[in-house]
């Protein structure tokens, strides 16, 4: 996650005409600037939505949360952008990752993980704002979803609408680390956007080895083994027949970091893990000959006129930071393409530069 001398040097470079309206066309993308990458200078666990015709991003930072809002979402460095949070307790002020904005129920909601400055206590916050502009107006803290009776560390909350339920998905512990820390993936129902209403369900732990790297090809490595499965989202297939879960897997600050994906047919019970059924390979990996490594935090969104889906993904351009260093992964924009059956084909992540969308 970013350090805060980092998000200082970040906003610095991306204040620079930060109201200026990009020139665009029916597509969304810009004339002269479609299709590249990066498209921010730095920045980790981007997250987008598309809402009556603008697009809402943030990214994680380790003490506010920014939002963006554009029609051009491959123009961010020109975006509006404005600081919406500033935590006011100190309980959650330190280490905000994932932040996710959410339009539900005519309001908006941003879920964000936080701690007291100690990670191990990270748990997963929302905040509302009821204007119609999330820009505007004011967000307020509803307050921490408990997510078990334990309180387990958690983080990289994302919600889903499917069939008239609520879902939370996030990324935990099943037990407080000791030794070694096992990040998985779990699912709930919620009662409202920011109470869970059933126990929460284990989906997915790291049991693959490309799920389970932590030390990279240098050597460099955590004080502990960590093995990871995070930042879950939820997508659809092309015919709505089929339910994916996307999740980030080992280490990030490896080159191995990537993309394992969840099934589960449309009408099945969604809280029963056997419902899900879980790739046994990577689906979207590091690409030494672009020059990508460590791609992660996948968010769908749709391109203005609905005729075609794109991906935002983080991702380094060096296969990893050396110990101490500054985190230089970056946003990135793919366009996703579908197989004959309906399923998402993320092909392999592009090169930096201008790219075919």
């Amino acid at each position: 996650m970013c350090k805060q001398l980092f998000i200082l040097c970040t906003l610095f470079l991306i204040t620079a005409s930060c109201n200026r309206k990009a020139e665009t066309h029916p597509s969304g993308f810009s004339p002269t600037l479609a299709g590249i990458n990066p498209l921010l200078p730095a920045g980790a666990d981007p997250w987008a939505t598309y809402v009556k015709g603008t697009y809402y991003y943030t990214q994680g930072c380790e003490d506010r949360i920014i939002l963006w809002k554009t029609t051009n979402i491959t123009d961010l460095k020109n975006a509006e952008k404005k600081e919406v949070w500033l935590p006011k307790d100190d309980d959650n002020a330190h280490h905000l990752w994932g932040p996710e904005i959410h339009f539900l129920n005519n309001k908006w909601y941003i879920y964000f993980s936080a701690d007291n400055g100690n990670t191990d206590n990270h748990q997963i916050y929302v905040i509302e704002n009821s204007s119609p502009d999330p820009l505007h107006g004011e967000f307020i803290m509803k307050g921490r979803i408990a997510t078990d009776a334990d309180n387990n560390w958690a983080i990289h909350a994302s919600v889903f609408e499917h069939a008239g339920e609520l879902y939370m998905i996030w990324s935990g512990w099943q037990s407080r680390r000791i030794e070694t820390e096992n990040q998985c993936i779990y699912i709930a129902s919620m009662e409202n956007p920011w109470t869970l209403k059933s126990n929460r369900v284990l989906l997915s732990k790291p049991e693959w080895e490309w799920e389970r790297q932590w030390i990279s090809p240098d050597g460099s490595k955590t004080a502990y083994p960590i093995y990871v499965n995070e930042a879950p989202r939820f997508f659809q297939s092309k015919n709505k027949d089929k339910l994916f879960i996307f999740y980030s897997a080992s280490g990030r600050w490896t080159p191995y970091y990537a993309l394992g994906m969840l099934t589960a047919d449309t009408g099945s019970n969604l809280l029963d893990a056997a419902s899900w059924t879980k790739s046994p390979e990577p689906v979207f990996k590091q690409n030494a000959e672009n020059k990508v490594y460590a791609p992660g935090s996948i968010c769908f969104i749709p391109s203005l006129d609905g005729k075609e889906t794109w991906f935002i993904y983080h991702a380094r351009r060096i296969p990893n930071d050396p110990p101490g260093a500054v985190d230089s992964r970056s946003p990135r924009i793919q366009k996703q393409e579908w197989d004959a059956k309906g399923m998402p084909v993320l092909g392999i992540p592009a090169a930096e530069g201008k790219i075919q969308l």
